[in-house]
């Protein structure tokens, strides 16, 4: 399937070597200044015929200008997320780009092809649950020392951007009209980093939401529960934390102990693997990507940055860029 794509992979660190992995030997060039195992120091050095698709796994500050590069020469995209801009115009600007040259922009949110994501997905859509009462979220992993050791990694919103975006978008992955929903920071803390290593968001606009994601959690962990009308839904851990459960109870009325399924994998992380298929259907079949998430992404994370006193969900030096 993926025979007819030559790919580049540019930023070589933890993710770019994952997608090289994963693209095989369809990966004809790596880009990164640092790295000595890369074939070339920036993109502009590689010949534009010489590839068809990239895979941006860079820091955020340099994301938008190489998109902008590639879009315009016809290149389909995949990024790592998230996806940020001062201006959602910028991030305008690309979707424009994209559609007038026919190309894929498509921002890797590898979470939506975990299997109990996809099976809570289907739970919801399949009125199961009924009327959601709630929804609670919690992603932690123990990377606080290494984020704070890093010289991008800990600026500006810290955990907010980095695990809050894959909360909002698995959020809006299994809810229609999450755009709708107003969230507040209900806690933003600084425990061991300089930018915000523990943060809580609540909604309260349909039903009740709240958010969790921290960097002190030091057995990485993932849960979601979500009450409802006709019963419960329960996922706890991920894949490539596992083993990972999926559990529905059934209510009972007027109250009892409900029946409940219950459904534990202990696998390897399918979602690198399913993500890259999906993006090269995506380029083969000349179907758009999803961009317009970005930018409500974009947009509600940079509210709730500035609830919590920032200027932008990015850093200051990115800002003075723009």
């Amino acid at each position: 399937m993926t025979k007819d794509l030559r790919l580049i992979v540019i930023g070589l660190g933890v993710q770019g070597y994952k997608r090289k992995e994963v693209a095989g030997n369809n990966v004809i060039a790596t880009i990164d200044p640092l790295n000595s195992e890369a074939t070339y120091k920036t993109i502009y050095d590689v010949p534009l015929v010489d590839f068809d698709a990239a895979f941006v796994c860079t820091p955020d500050e340099v994301k938008i200008e190489l998109l902008q590069y590639l879009l315009e020469n016809k290149k389909h995209v995949l990024v790592e997320k998230p996806l940020l801009a001062n201006d959602s115009k910028n991030l305008q600007a690309i979707k424009e780009v994209s559609e007038k040259n026919n190309v894929v922009c498509y921002t890797a949110y590898n979470h939506r092809f975990e299997p109990h994501f996809v099976r809570m997905k289907k739970t919801i859509d399949s009125n199961r649950l009924g009327e959601i009462y709630s929804i609670r979220m919690f992603y932690g992993n123990g990377t606080a020392r290494l984020v704070h050791d890093s010289q991008w990694r800990d600026q500006a919103a810290g955990v907010l951007p980095d695990l809050g975006s894959h909360l909002l978008d698995t959020l809006d992955y299994w809810i229609k009209d999450c755009s709708k929903l107003d969230f507040n920071i209900s806690s933003a803390l600084c425990h061991e980093n300089r930018a915000f290593d523990h943060v809580i968001l609540k909604s309260d606009s349909q039903f009740s939401v709240q958010l969790e994601m921290m960097l002190l959690s030091w057995r990485n962990h993932f849960t979601c529960d979500i009450y409802a009308e006709k019963g419960s839904a329960h996922i706890e851990s991920l894949c490539k934390w596992g083993p990972c459960k999926f559990t529905y109870r059934t209510r009972v009325l007027p109250s009892g102990r409900p029946p409940e399924e219950s459904f534990t994998l202990v696998q390897n992380d399918p979602t690198w693997k399913l993500e890259h298929e999906h993006f090269i259907n995506l380029c083969l079949n000349n179907k758009t990507g999803n961009i317009g998430q970005d930018i409500w992404l974009n947009e509600k994370l940079n509210e709730l940055a500035k609830q919590v006193g920032l200027k932008s969900v990015l850093p200051d030096n990115v800002m003075e860029k723009d």
